[in-house]
């Protein structure tokens, strides 16, 4: 039987219920905000230093809360449900050990680009750097897998470092984001101000790319005779299904996508060629190394797609399209760089690209290649392989598996 997460309230019922100005714990903060932040449900563990935080769970009808059985499960749920909700997943653990109990979890999400709120509880303030029982630097152990960490050290901050750490989380470069509080700034007592404002001076994400950039890639698929698409899980972070789909269908462009980019586009259509690299299928490797023009969207261009960078595309010009500037240019030197959000770019690019029409004979080597190097594999009379049941599975719903 699957758990079945009850509705809450609208963030609106919720800000009019709270709106009389209260005194209330750094614990009922927490609460607070996080619904404020239309957060639907949580996944945690207890421990000793956030268990004011759970003491003010109790009888807190509103908030949802769900038992793991570690703190491994919890973030590794956390993960799951912002993949598949799309909203941001949030979490929470005691200190020290329950804290680095998170870390493969955090990691996890900051290579996947998922959106994640992780909070930790930590020993007091005025313990902190004495090696206190329980004790870690949870913040310094997760920086290289963090947006960005806070450690609270008053409660007067803790409406503003939650408001600002969901925004962070959930725009540019997606991932995750942690916020460590100590024990007696969740015992604290302060005036409740929900967070409003996001003032962070450095963090401004470039959502809308540039006008002559789209240009120029316009006009090189106007001049291709071997475009090919890579899309990675960009598209799906950014919800540009749709864009994607148009993009390909208005170009006649064949695409290929990532394993987090699996899903961007239909699988069963002509035009695509399966997942590229060491696990990809002959037509898509094959494809990328012939073609004069690779358009990246949203993909990150690793190891596992690409081999050994020396022999990779040598004959195409790069098109690399991602929100985070740090990843163009990184491993792929690119010709034809765009900065910004997948869907909006796309949304832009939709209204000048033409059909490549220089490409049909492209195209038709490509569908050669995908009808006589698919996926292959030794039956057997004597052992279950797993390809001969997706394919049972796909027989038996024609094709209409949820």
């Amino acid at each position: 039987m699957s758990a079945q997460i009850p509705e809450v309230r609208s963030t609106e019922q919720l800000r009019e219920k709270w709106m009389k100005p209260e005194v209330i714990t750094g614990s009922e903060i927490l609460l607070r905000s996080l619904l404020l932040e239309d957060v639907e449900c949580v996944f945690g563990y207890p421990g000793g230093a956030v268990l004011y935080i759970y003491d003010a769970m109790y009888g807190f009808e509103d908030f949802k809360h769900l038992l793991t059985r570690h703190e491994q499960g919890a973030i590794h749920a956390a993960d799951g449900y912002a993949r598949a909700s799309g909203k941001v997943g949030v979490c929470i653990a005691t200190s020290g050990p329950g804290a680095t109990n998170l870390v493969t979890g955090i990691a996890t999400a900051y290579m996947d680009s998922v959106p994640l709120v992780v909070i930790t509880g930590n020993v007091a303030t005025t313990l902190i750097g004495t090696d206190a029982f329980q004790e870690a630097d949870i913040t310094g152990i997760t920086m290289p897998i963090t947006k960005h960490s806070y450690l609270v050290r008053d409660v007067k901050d803790l409406p503003r470092i939650i408001h600002e750490a969901f925004h962070i989380a959930n725009s540019g470069r997606k991932g995750p984001v942690l916020i460590d509080i100590p024990k007696d700034v969740s015992a604290a007592t302060t005036l409740f101000e929900p967070g409003n404002t996001i003032n962070l001076r450095g963090y401004n994400p470039c959502k809308v790319p540039n006008k002559l950039q789209l240009d120029k890639l316009a006009n090189a698929i106007n001049e291709a005779e071997r475009p090919f698409i890579l899309a990675g899980g960009g598209v799906i972070y950014s919800g540009a299904h749709e864009e994607l789909h148009e993009f390909v269908k208005k170009t006649g462009i064949p695409i290929t996508t990532t394993l987090l980019g699996l899903g961007a586009f239909p699988s069963g259509d002509d035009l695509w060629t399966g997942m590229p690299g060491m696990h990809g299928t002959y037509t898509s490797n094959m494809a990328i190394q012939q073609a004069d023009l690779l358009i990246n969207i949203g993909a990150r261009f690793d190891d596992r797609v690409t081999g050994n960078l020396k022999g990779f595309a040598p004959h195409a010009k790069i098109v690399h399209i991602d929100i985070d500037p740090a990843e163009i240019g990184k491993n792929v030197p690119t010709d034809i760089p765009i900065v910004g959000d997948v869907k909006t770019v796309l949304q832009m690019i939709n209204n000048d690209v033409q059909y490549a029409s220089k490409a049909d004979d492209w195209r038709a080597q490509l569908l050669q290649w995908k009808e006589e190097q698919p996926y292959k594999y030794v039956d057997s009379d004597t052992v279950l392989k797993p390809q001969w049941v997706i394919e049972l599975l796909n027989e038996t719903t024609k094709g209409e598996a949820l």
